[in-house]
């Protein structure tokens, strides 16, 4: 039996409550949050659809308490509870129950929700079907604080910003910006011939509808925002920096880059088969490709920083490997062909290199790299500013293309480049013997003890392919990335045959969101590599030309023939 106690008070309809004001702020609170969460998630039209119920719950308990409060005055049980004038369990049980009750529903639900929340950083995506890979390992964090951090990144840090309508490259007077136009390097001519396959029909929805059956990501830009739609997750960080570097064009040409709707894949090899997609080809962005398939390259993520493997945007280490590289004068360079790198990537090109570990026989170098083991270490033994002190550098494709020769080429090294089966946007621009020198893949110890005896028997015209190896990569500053980047969009996006549209299920991305979601490492490379809108104006692309294309495929491929001739004769000789 509890203690009732009754007040008389003189005016039955008495002002309202502080605790009934209270109730009511916390109900439109919880109200007030949820839906602007689902604004923010579906849209005006589709709250009420989403809305969940929980939140009516908890706005059900306050009301009920409220009017339980007003309408019959004379049972005080919870007026007093509010009051601290009685300690009624019954009442106190009561009120805790209904709001510990739809509190625990609303937490459900937004768990739920949560959990079908995909993020760049890979949160909630399987891997790529068409290449396993484990899955990304995420730093140790309560379920609620992770959850709590998806929420806040994906739907709540991007500010409003005010539609940034699209600019002619012609329409810049009085915008402050430089009307002049240096050239485009030689190799942004490639642009054509990549987007060829579509030059007649165009791209339509069917086309992009296709590519998705092969992408991880989708990209639309629309008015200078970027939207993501994601698919499937990518391997280490490589979609969240490709997707910063994106976000930076948009930053450093801001109102320039066109609206556009395109499929990525992150996986190395490409997918897209010329032969297989001949009659209705669809196209797929990537960061390399051959003459055998479709796939459109794109530059890779290295370029804004590998934070698995501690490498630091381009230019910062193009920088830095330059200078190490003028430690030694040529001269005092070891006379020997040099590699190290992983050969355990599905790579047989380099279990094959292994085989040439020898200095005296073969003139080579070859190092194991164990990027654990380096991890562990600090990277301390790969900095690659300190891998500069041999006369030849060797490259050799890992799974696919390999991100590590434009660091080789940056030694200044002669570079050996073992014949490659795919090509990124830069290295279609490389000349056998003018910026490197071609190496057999079948032959592959004899050809790079070739070379390297040839390099020391002529070692000015060596260090000079080693030279103008390097002045090719330092022409490729991050300006040129992303004018080769705006123009490749650019291009694409006049082959559109319909207006661009969100997806339903894309995110806005900015670089409030994308920082948001990043670790910190990560995030530290990413903020070295911020830009600011640019002042000069995008290169000027070359115009197509199919037969200067087709003229420099002839020549490489006359140049590499000579080599290979130039060895076969020298087999022959000793043979005798």
């Amino acid at each position: 039996m509890g203690l009732r106690l009754r007040l008389r008070l003189p005016h039955k309809s008495s002002p309202r409550t502080p605790s009934y004001l209270l109730l009511c702020v916390l109900a439109l609170s919880f109200f007030s949050f949820t839906a602007l969460l689902l604004y923010k998630v579906f849209g005006s039209d589709r709250i009420i659809e989403f809305l969940p119920l929980s939140v009516f719950g908890i706005f059900y308990s306050v009301s009920d308490l409220s009017e339980k409060l007003t309408s019959d005055i004379d049972d005080t049980r919870i007026f007093f509870l509010f009051y601290g004038q009685t300690r009624d369990s019954v009442s106190l049980c009561f009120l805790f129950e209904r709001t510990f009750v739809s509190l625990s529903n609303f937490v459900e639900q937004v768990d739920d929700f949560i959990a079908q929340t995909k993020t760049l950083a890979g949160h909630n995506l399987e891997p790529t079907p068409w290449h396993i890979f484990p899955r990304k390992s995420f730093s140790a964090a309560t379920k609620h604080s992770q959850a709590y951090r998806i929420l806040q990144c994906s739907y709540f840090s991007c500010p409003y910003k005010a539609v940034v309508q699209p600019k002619s490259l012609h329409s810049e007077s009085g915008s402050g910006r430089q009307t002049h136009q240096p050239q485009c390097p030689d190799f942004f001519r490639w642009i054509h011939r990549d987007l060829e396959p579509w030059a007649k029909t165009g791209v339509t929805k069917e086309h992009v509808k296709r590519a998705k059956a092969n992408a991880a990501f989708r990209v639309v830009i629309l008015s200078g925002k970027l939207y993501v739609d994601l698919y499937y997750a990518c391997v280490q960080s490589r979609m969240m920096f490709t997707i910063w570097g994106i976000l930076q064009l948009l930053t450093k040409y801001p109102g320039m880059v066109p609206d556009v709707d395109m499929m990525f894949d992150c996986m190395d090899k490409p997918i897209i088969n010329q032969t297989e997609y001949q009659s209705f080809p669809v196209p797929l962005f990537r960061y390399c490709t051959n003459e055998a398939h479709l796939d459109i390259p794109f530059p890779d993520w290295s370029f804004w920083g590998w934070s698995e493997t501690n490498l630091r945007p381009w230019e910062e280490e193009f920088g830095d490997i330059k200078q190490g590289s003028r430690r030694r004068s040529w001269y005092n360079k070891q006379p020997r062909a040099y590699w190290k790198g992983n050969p355990d990537v599905v790579s047989p090109i380099r279990l094959e290199l292994m085989k040439c570990n020898h200095s005296r026989l073969w003139g080579a170098q070859i190092m194991r790299q164990d990027w654990a083991e380096e991890a562990k270490g600090g990277f301390e033994q790969s900095k690659l500013s300190n891998q500069c002190n041999h006369r030849y550098k060797i490259y050799a494709e890992g799974y696919a293309w390999s991100v590590s020769l434009k660091y080789i080429l940056s030694c200044g090294s002669m570079t050996l480049i073992i014949s490659p089966e795919y090509e990124d946007f830069f290295s279609r621009g490389l000349l056998p013997k003018e910026n490197y020198w071609p190496i057999s893949p079948t032959d592959l110890c004899r050809s790079i003890k070739y070379a390297v005896d040839w390099g020391n028997s002529n070692p000015s015209e060596a260090e000079t392919i080693g030279k103008r190896g390097q002045g090719y990569m330092e022409s490729l500053s991050m300006n040129r990335v992303y004018d080769y980047m705006f123009h490749l969009i650019t291009e694409y996006s006049k082959l559109q045959k319909f207006k661009p549209e969100k997806p339903a299920s894309a995110n806005e991305v900015c670089a409030g969101s994308l920082l948001c979601i990043a670790e910190q490492k990560e995030r530290e490379l990413l903020e070295r590599s911020r830009v600011v809108p640019s002042l000069d104006q995008p290169c000027k692309l070359p115009v197509e030309d199919r037969n200067r294309l087709e003229w420099l495929i002839q020549q490489k491929n006359k140049t590499i023939e000579n080599v290979r001739c130039m060895e076969m004769t020298r087999t022959q000789r000793g043979s005798k």
